[in-house]
């Protein structure tokens, strides 16, 4: 039963984390936005999420890696569900040390202080987010397949 909880709080978190992530890429993509818009969406978005996001993905990974552990007899599930926490360290690390300094950056930022490299900025921040939902959604598919895999 304990091994049922941890695989199902696994995928809800995984899915939950990956789901925010896929959100921002489908709907945020700020590259043709002014920069009074891009100013005011991206604080928003960061003041919401940059503290919840953080502490979602640290459970996401560390119920990742319990569901490997719990089986390891399983070679290729237990292989599987350690490259998913992998992928899913490789997001939080993207996020920690490519979008949030930006983050922090930018929520200095107002209209009137608004320095000459900002969209330079933005397109540095957009490529890393490309490439964390890209890490998300493969570690939440690892999850999920290995899940559907009978023991």
């Amino acid at each position: 039963m304990t091994t049922q909880i941890i695989r199902f709080s696994n995928i809800l978190m995984a899915a939950l984390v990956a789901g925010t992530i896929f959100g921002i890429w489908i709907g945020y993509n700020p590259m043709d936005l002014s920069a009074a818009t891009y100013i005011e969406q991206q604080q928003n978005i960061i003041i919401a999420l940059n503290d919840i996001m953080p502490i979602l993905g640290l459970i996401t990974i560390i119920l990742t890696l319990a569901s490997a552990f719990l089986r390891r007899k399983e070679k290729m599930a237990f292989i599987l569900l350690l490259v998913a926490s992998a992928f899913l360290i490789f997001s939080g690390l993207i996020t920690k040390f490519g979008n949030q300094p930006i983050n922090s950056i930018v929520m200095t930022w107002d209209l009137k202080s608004l320095p000459n490299n900002w969209m330079e900025l933005r397109s540095k921040w957009w490529f890393y987010h490309e490439i964390r939902t890209l890490t998300a959604f493969i570690g939440l598919c690892l999850i999920v397949w290995t899940s559907m895999k009978k023991d």
